[in-house]
């Protein structure tokens, strides 16, 4: 097919059928697109015409590509990402007058302890965009951006779409939270002797401390495990338990009073806030106006140099 042959082509089919890819299912591909079930299967049918290629076969409730959709797919994608990114390059961005929606994925400590600040600033500068934001956390932030749920997301990541980029936010280092009132840091023995709330979206019982404990031949009892920061103030008031937490979320919970935070009494590493976002929207002015007021309220100073 050469240039003039792309005239025939109907850039919507792509669309639809890199949504049909992400989905696995017509009914959740027109919901994705605000479109009726019948026009995702007039636009199946006319890809599969296109491609001469059924593209995707049924398995029980799902529809799993062909070989060749695969293929078509690592061609496309990369494709629509540049088009993307060629249209957005054209479009000014005024945060004063702009309407935009942007939808952001924010691990849970980020969303409890920097997203007040940020959104104070948004407010300030563009009180007409919308702030759709989702529960993020490293094992969800690739799908979602690889989906378009979000542009662009805030936590700890490790793998992530191929047409992703990423910078580190800030480098952190743990603090210990408690409640009571006995005078002085608490030794090693000490904290490994408290009982221990840890935060862990999947329910583990463990974590990169007890990792670090396990080098010194030590080791925490953790009696508590929640989904979820905002509540550790009222879970740790009146008892022994303590907590570590990242230094901004320590923060932000002692600025409510009720607790204090104090450094481990042991050495560990600092660990990474990453921004990540999808490549197709690098050079969008919005998105780029958007992540830098991420950086600037999320990150340290470091990450601006």
């Amino acid at each position: 097919m050469n240039r003039n042959d792309l005239r025939r082509v109907d850039l919507n089919l792509l669309i639809v059928f890199e949504t049909l890819m992400h989905e696995r299912s017509v009914t959740r591909a027109a919901e994705k697109l605000f479109l009726g079930q019948p026009a995702i299967s007039a636009a199946l049918a006319r890809l599969r015409s296109l491609f001469d290629d059924p593209l995707f076969v049924r398995t029980g409730r799902s529809m799993e590509p062909s070989a060749r959709a695969v293929e078509i797919f690592a061609l496309l994608s990369p494709a629509l990402d540049s088009i993307s990114t060629a249209v957005s390059r054209a479009a000014d961005f005024d945060p004063a007058t702009s309407t935009a929606v942007f939808r952001i994925g924010l691990s849970d400590d980020v969303e409890f302890a920097l997203l007040p600040a940020l959104l104070k600033r948004l407010r300030a500068e563009a009180p007409g965009v919308v702030l759709v934001v989702r529960r993020a956390n490293y094992l969800l932030t690739p799908s979602l951006l690889a989906s378009g749920e979000i542009s662009v997301g805030v936590g700890y990541t490790v793998e992530l779409p191929a047409n992703a980029k990423r910078k580190v936010l800030r480098r952190n280092k743990p603090k210990l939270l408690r409640a009571d009132s006995a005078p002085g840091a608490l030794s090693l023995d000490d904290y490994c002797a408290r009982p221990h709330a840890l935060v862990s979206f999947a329910g583990d019982l463990s974590g990169f401390i007890d990792e670090e404990l396990a080098k010194l031949g030590r080791s925490r009892h953790v009696v508590l495990a929640v989904p979820q920061f905002n509540g550790l103030g009222t879970l740790l008031a009146g008892t022994d338990i303590v907590a570590t937490v990242p230094d901004y979320t320590a923060a932000a919970l002692t600025a409510a009073g009720g607790l204090r935070a104090e450094d481990l009494p042991l050495e560990t590493g600092s660990f990474e806030l990453h921004m990540a976002w999808r490549g197709a929207q690098d050079n969008d002015p919005a998105e780029r106006w958007l992540r830098s007021r991420i950086q600037m309220f999320f990150g340290d100073p470091d990450s601006l140099m």
